[in-house]
């Protein structure tokens, strides 16, 4: 089964909305889609307990069933940090019991998103990094195309590639419909990661398209 996490440059910067496209688009090319949302802060709550609407709109996207507890396993009211929310809480994200749950999916491809960025702590033992490393997963960098885009998406390619972990590709989300000199700053971000853009897409537009050839080879 091929594991794709999806990071981001930073935090609302469309990790979810390209998630869920890129799943729709496998689903839609005949594969076997599961996802998950390890962990999720910003929760709410409802009769079926705290729910997240990142967490759910994979769940949408998917042809895999999964339980909601196996696709959010470690879901957190409060809209911060997620190792502040699980301190808050006092139940830290397990990435041997997030494994395990991987471990039993039956599908082609399993997406997972990330929380955040890449520089992210889960607690104080285990960082996104690490989580990915134990998935045994490839990565996807979302970059939000806005000014100091260039340094944000550089560093964090840079820093996924120095954790051990490969980088199958990045997608340009244009978070500012009017950003000056759109093109150059993502053709900068392009030259410079050495990796291919697997899709360029304008923030939540419906024309996105992520080829699943450039992912699965």
């Amino acid at each position: 089964m091929k594991r794709i996490f999806v990071t981001g440059t930073d935090t609302e910067v469309g990790k979810t909305w390209v998630a869920s496209a890129l799943a729709r688009h496998l689903v839609s090319c005949g594969l076997q889609v599961a996802v998950m949302k390890p962990v999720a802060s910003g929760c709410v709550t409802t009769e079926q307990g705290l729910r997240n609407e990142d967490a759910l709109s994979l769940i949408r996207a998917a042809n895999v069933i999964m339980p909601y507890e196996q696709v959010n396993p470690y879901a957190y009211e409060p809209a911060i940090a997620p190792h502040i929310a699980a301190t808050e809480a006092g139940r830290y994200p397990d990435s041997a019991h997030i494994v395990d749950i991987a471990d039993d999916v039956e599908a082609d491809v399993l997406i997972v998103e990330g929380a955040g960025g890449w520089c992210v702590p889960l607690h104080d033992e285990i960082w996104i990094p690490d989580l990915v490393r134990a998935l045994g997963a490839e990565v996807i960098l979302v970059a939000g195309i806005k000014l100091g885009c260039i340094n944000h998406a550089v560093l964090t390619a840079r820093q996924i590639q120095a954790d051990g972990l490969r980088l199958l590709g990045w997608v340009a989300n244009q978070l500012d419909a009017n950003m000056k000199h759109y093109r150059e700053n993502r053709e900068t971000i392009e030259k410079k990661l050495n990796v291919p853009m697997l899709c360029e897409v304008k923030w939540k537009s419906e024309k996105a398209e992520i080829r699943p050839e450039t992912i699965l080879g």
